[in-house]
C-alpha cells in the first residue's frame, strides 16, 4: 500500500453505521491491515447525524486524517449537512473527499441525488440499494419484500466498498457471517447474499479506483479493541471483585462490557441508585478487602469528591475511579471529547490529601494503568483516579496483544494474626507512612474508622500534635509514590533526546502527537515528544530532567487552558509558553496537530494556537 486509505460512514443514528463499521474494521484486522477508528454521535438516542471513520493501512496509526477516500452516504445530511435545522448541526462532508476519491450513496434515495454532490471534488457513485437487496432475496423468492429489508442498507454499502476496493471476499463473508449465531443465524445467508452483489455492483459501476486494499502481513498476535475493553480487562487481570455505576456517557460502557462477563470471571458490577451510593459502596468494599472500582464522567465524579475525602482520611485502600472526561461543564458535551478535569481531579473535594492520579496514553497503557491501580491503591491506602476521556474509551484499532509482563498483583502492608503486642492500631505510625491493613474476619484485626480526625487506633482525636503527625503521614504517601512509581511510568520521551522542538501532551493526545512527528520529521524538522503520563504526584524531577535542554517546547491539549503546560509551570518551574488547544468536542487529527504545531513554532513565544473542526 502506497498511503493510508479512509472510509467513512455517515447516517442518522440508530441506522447501523456502527455495524458495518466495526464489521469492516475487524475484516481489515483479519486481512493483516492496521486500523484506527473513531465515532462521533449526537447525544439523542436516535435520528441526530453520525458518522464513523476508518483509517487503514499496512502500518501502526495512532489518529485519523481529514482526508477522506470513500464517503459512504445513507443520508442527504452526512453530505450537506441540515441546512433546515437552526443553528446547522454540521457542515456535512461533501467537502473532507479528495478529488480522487469517492462518493458511495443510494440513487434509489428520494432525499439524495447527484446533483448533491455538485461542488464536491470526488467522484459519486450511485447504486442502487433496494435492487441489490432484491436480487440478494431472489433465491428464497421474496424479491419483491425488498422494501421490507432496508436494515441491509449497512451490509450492502460494506459490500459496495469491497468490490470497489479490491478487498478480499473471503474474509469479508467470514466476517459478516460471525455476526449471526443463534437465533440469528438463518440471517447470515441473506447478509452475505447482499454484499456479494454490493461488491459486484460497485465494481461493474466504478473500475478506475485508484486505491486498492490488498491482503497484508499475517495479524498474528493482534487484537481490534478499544479503550473500554482496555480498562475492562486490566480491571479482570488485576482481581478487581467489585464493580459499582451509576449510568452515564461515555463511562457506561465499560461497565456494560462488564456486565456481560461477570458470569465468567469472579466480578459483581452493580448499577447504583446514584453517583454517591456508586463511590461509597465501592469504598466500603475496599475496605473490606475486595478490590473495587467505581466508573463514571465528569458529572458524577463532581458527586463523589465528599466520598472521595472520606476514603482519604479513613486510608481506604482505593477505592479506583475510572474517571471518562468529555466536553463540560455542565451536562456540556456528553457524547463528545476533552481534557478538561485534570486540574479539578487533582483538587477535587476540601482539604489536602493524597491521591494517585494516572492519565493513559493508548490500549496498551490503559490496560497496565488499570491493572496498576489496583496495585497503588493496595500499597498507598488512598483513591486512585485513571483519566481517560471519550475519545480513548470508543476509538477502536488493531494493537498487538495486551503485554502484561511486569504486571504482578502488590496488596500492600497487611495485617498478620498472631503478630504484634495489645490492640491493632490500624493507623499505626511507621518508618514510610503505610499502616498494615485488616480485613473483617481476622482475629485481633478489629478497628475504628471515622471520617474525623483519628488517633493510631481509629478514636476520634482533634489534638494538635496528633492532628499534625496524621497529616504528614498522609501527605507522605506522595513521596513515598514518586520515588516508587517507575520513571517510565511516569513520563516519557519519544524520539532523539536532543532536538530544536519538543512537544508536551498527555492521555490521548498522544496518538495525534506521535503521528504528526512523523509527517514533521519526514520535512526535516528535528521533533521530541514528552507524554506525562502520572498527574499526582506529579514527577517533578523526572520533568526537569526531560526538560532541561529543549530549545523550544510546544504543548498540545485537547483543553482550553493547556491544564498540563501550567501543572509544568507550577511543579517544575518551567515556562510552556507556546500552546496547540483544542476544546470543540472534537479529537485532533494527525492533520490538524501537525498544523497546529507549525503555526505553534513560527509564532513568537506566548502564541496561543487554537484549533477548530470546523465541519463537525
Amino acid at each position: 500500500m502506497t498511503r493510508d486509505f479512509t472510509w467513512m460512514i455517515g447516517g442518522a443514528q440508530g441506522t447501523g453505521i456502527n455495524l458495518a463499521a466495526e464489521t469492516f474494521g475487524k475484516a481489515c484486522l483479519r486481512a493483516g491491515l492496521h486500523v484506527f477508528s473513531n465515532i462521533e454521535y449526537h447525544s439523542n438516542i436516535k435520528g441526530e447525524h453520525s458518522y464513523y471513520r476508518l483509517r487503514i493501512g499496512d502500518r501502526p496509526t495512532n489518529s485519523y486524517l481529514d482526508r477522506v477516500d470513500v464517503l459512504l452516504a445513507l443520508d442527504r445530511e452526512t453530505v450537506l449537512g441540515n441546512p433546515d435545522k437552526i443553528p446547522q448541526t454540521h457542515a456535512g462532508h461533501l467537502h473532507e473527499v479528495h478529488e480522487k476519491g469517492v462518493y458511495l450513496f443510494n440513487s434509489q434515495d428520494p432525499f439524495l441525488k447527484a446533483k448533491d454532490f455538485v461542488g464536491g471534488k470526488g467522484r459519486a457513485v450511485g447504486l442502487p440499494f433496494l435492487e441489490i437487496i432484491g436480487e440478494a432475496l431472489e433465491p428464497l423468492g421474496k424479491r419483491d419484500e425488498a422494501a421490507r429489508w432496508t436494515i441491509l442498507y449497512n451490509v450492502v454499502g460494506f459490500g459496495a466498498t469491497v468490490g470497489l476496493t479490491g478487498f478480499p471476499m473471503d474474509v469479508a463473508e467470514e466476517v459478516v457471517r460471525e455476526g449471526f449465531t443463534g437465533r440469528k443465524a438463518h440471517l447470515a445467508d441473506l447478509n452475505v447474499a447482499a454484499l456479494r452483489v454490493a461488491a459486484r455492483a460497485a465494481a461493474g459501476a466504478f473500475s478506475g479506483f485508484p486505491f486498492r486494499l490488498a491482503r497484508g502481513g499475517q495479524p498474528k498476535n493482534r487484537i481490534y479493541t478499544r479503550g473500554i475493553q482496555a480498562v475492562a480487562i486490566g480491571k479482570l487481570k488485576a482481581g478487581c471483585g467489585f464493580q459499582t455505576y451509576y449510568p452515564i456517557t461515555p463511562a457506561t460502557d465499560e461497565s456494560d462490557y462488564l456486565e456481560k462477563h461477570q458470569k465468567e470471571f469472579p466480578i459483581t458490577v452493580v448499577q447504583t441508585e446514584d453517583e454517591i451510593a456508586a463511590f461509597l459502596m465501592a469504598a466500603g468494599a475496599a475496605h473490606g478487602g475486595v478490590r473495587s472500582a467505581t466508573s463514571t464522567s465528569g458529572p458524577g465524579f463532581s458527586l463523589m469528591c465528599e466520598g472521595m475525602g472520606w476514603a482519604a482520611m479513613t486510608e481506604a485502600p482505593g477505592p479506583v475511579i475510572f474517571l471518562y472526561q468529555r466536553g463540560g461543564p455542565a451536562t456540556g458535551l456528553p457524547t463528545r471529547h476533552e481534557q478538561g478535569d485534570l486540574r479539578f481531579v487533582l483538587h477535587a473535594a476540601h482539604g489536602e490529601f493524597p491521591r494517585i492520579v494516572t492519565a493513559p496514553g493508548d490500549v496498551q497503557e490503559t490496560f497496565e494503568d488499570s491493572f496498576l491501580s489496583f496495585n497503588y491503591a493496595d500499597r498507598y491506602q488512598c483513591p486512585v483516579v485513571v483519566l481517560l476521556d471519550k475519545y480513548l474509551a470508543s476509538s477502536y484499532l488493531t494493537a498487538p496483544a495486551f503485554d502484561e509482563r511486569g504486571l504482578a498483583v502488590d496488596r500492600g502492608a497487611r495485617f498478620v494474626e498472631g503478630k504484634g503486642n495489645g490492640a491493632f492500631r490500624r493507623y499505626a505510625f511507621t518508618e514510610n507512612g503505610i499502616s498494615p491493613r485488616s480485613h473483617p474476619g481476622q482475629q485481633g484485626g478489629i478497628f475504628w474508622t471515622s471520617g474525623d480526625e483519628h488517633d493510631e487506633t481509629g478514636h476520634i482525636q482533634e489534638q494538635a500534635l496528633n492532628r499534625t503527625k496524621m497529616m504528614k503521614k498522609r501527605m507522605g504517601k506522595l513521596q513515598l509514590a514518586e520515588s516508587e512509581i517507575p520513571a517510565e511510568l511516569a513520563a516519557r520521551r519519544f524520539g532523539p533526546e536532543r532536538a530544536d522542538v519538543t512537544l508536551l501532551g498527555w492521555g490521548s493526545t498522544k496518538g495525534a502527537i506521535l503521528d504528526a512527528m512523523h509527517v514533521l520529521a519526514s520535512e526535516g524538522l528535528s521533533v521530541n515528544f514528552i507524554q506525562v503520563r502520572l498527574m499526582s504526584p506529579f514527577p517533578t524531577r523526572r520533568m526537569r530532567q526531560l526538560l532541561e535542554n529543549a530549545k523550544m517546547v510546544v504543548a498540545v491539549e485537547q483543553n482550553f487552558s493547556a491544564q498540563l503546560s501550567r501543572l509544568v509551570q507550577e511543579f517544575a518551574a518551567i515556562e510552556i509558553s507556546r500552546r496547540v488547544v483544542k476544546f470543540d468536542g472534537r479529537p485532533f487529527s494527525q492533520d490538524e496537530a501537525v498544523e497546529g504545531i507549525r503555526r505553534a513554532i513560527d509564532g513568537p513565544p506566548g502564541t496561543k494556537v487554537e484549533i477548530t473542526n470546523a465541519s463537525a
